[in-house]
This record gives C-alpha cells, sequence and structure tokens, in this order.
C-alpha cells in the first residue's frame, strides 16, 4: 500500500482535470468527477470579439497591475481570491509530486464576479480550468476554448468562456501537467465588457 495516497489521488486529479494536455478523453471516461473541463472543449465561434476582449487584456498582462497569489492546494478549500478587475495575476500552483517525482501542478483561487454575465479567462499557457459554484458544488459549464493568436497578444496564449452568477462565489481549479511551468499569467475579463481604445 502507498504510503502517500493523497499524492497519488491529487495526481489523478491533475490528470482528469488536464486531460493530458489534449483534452480528449476516451469514452469510457466520460464518467469522471471532472465532466465539463475533462471533455474536449469546443473552439470558440465569436473569434472577433474574443480577439478584442484579449487584446483589452493583453495591456494588463503586459503592464499590470500585477498581483502575485499561490493558489491552494487542489481539493481542499481555497481563500485566495482574483476577484479585483483589471488586475493580471502571477498564479503558482502548489507541485503535485510522489516520492523525488514532480508530476504536476494544481490549485484553486476563488472569484466573485461582479454582475452575470459571460466571463473569459486568459491564461498565458494551457492549463486546464475547472469552474466550481463554492455554495452548491454544480460546475459552471464553460462554454468554448480561444487560442490567442501571436498578433493579437503575445504573453497570453489561450482563454475559457462561462456564463457566471454576479455576487457568486467560483472555486476555478487549474492544473498542469509538468513539463509546464507551476507559474503561470491569468486575466479574467468580461466577455460584453465595453473595450474603448484611448
Amino acid at each position: 500500500m502507498s504510503k502517500h495516497p493523497q499524492a497519488l489521488l491529487a495526481a489523478g486529479a491533475v490528470f482528469l482535470l488536464a486531460g493530458c494536455g489534449t483534452g480528449e478523453v476516451p469514452a469510457e471516461e466520460s464518467q469522471a468527477p471532472v465532466t465539463q473541463q475533462s471533455e474536449l472543449l469546443a473552439a470558440c465561434q465569436d473569434t472577433e470579439e474574443l480577439a478584442e476582449v484579449a487584446e483589452h487584456s493583453c495591456t494588463h498582462a503586459e503592464y499590470g497591475p500585477f498581483e502575485s497569489v499561490t493558489a491552494a492546494p487542489y481539493g481542499g478549500p481555497s481563500f485566495v481570491d482574483v476577484s479585483v478587475g483589471h488586475t493580471a495575476y502571477n498564479v503558482t500552483l502548489p507541485a503535485i509530486t510522489y516520492q523525488q517525482w514532480t508530476l504536476g501542478y494544481a490549485g484553486s483561487v476563488i472569484f466573485t464576479p461582479e454582475e452575470s454575465t459571460e466571463y473569459a479567462f486568459l491564461t498565458s499557457g494551457y492549463r486546464a480550468v475547472r469552474v466550481v459554484n463554492t455554495a452548491t458544488g454544480e460546475e459552471a459549464g464553460l462554454e468554448c476554448r480561444y487560442h490567442v493568436p501571436q498578433e493579437v497578444c503575445g504573453s497570453l496564449r489561450t482563454a475559457v468562456t462561462a456564463d457566471l452568477e454576479g455576487g457568486v462565489d467560483y472555486r476555478v481549479d487549474f492544473a498542469a501537467v509538468v513539463p509546464q511551468p507551476a507559474t503561470f499569467r491569468l486575466v479574467i475579463e468580461e466577455t460584453a465588457h465595453d473595450h474603448h481604445e484611448e
């Protein structure tokens, strides 16, 4: 019997959540506890609007304001808040280790939207994402995934979108499989937000 069952459970969660980086899950694994996010997310159709969101978010990703946070360990409660708008968060995920090996990284933060609308979670690298209502434990279904073109923003790589209710606390789980780094940049932006050029 393993001396580190929690490490193995957490590692399993990382691989389920991250989907081994491809987003594809065989049919026999479709009943896994991580449902929405372990399935392949469709590509976003409204890429023009999301390009505007990414371009606006890029300003914050490159020029700030910045805040560094360490996510709470995956599977436990999180009090790490990332709700301040127009802020680029440098998020560090706790390592999932087994003996001397680091298998991946996973952790949770809390996001409380001000308004009920669709939000984009933009990251500097590929991260598996799951959004859960902390009061009910229900997953907020992710709508689609958007790959940010290099010409739109060089410092943000991908985004996922979700419809969220204002004033509700959501736990946002992130996971990455080695060799991806533990730290990444996160910007959360309303997709319906009015982005004016100044």
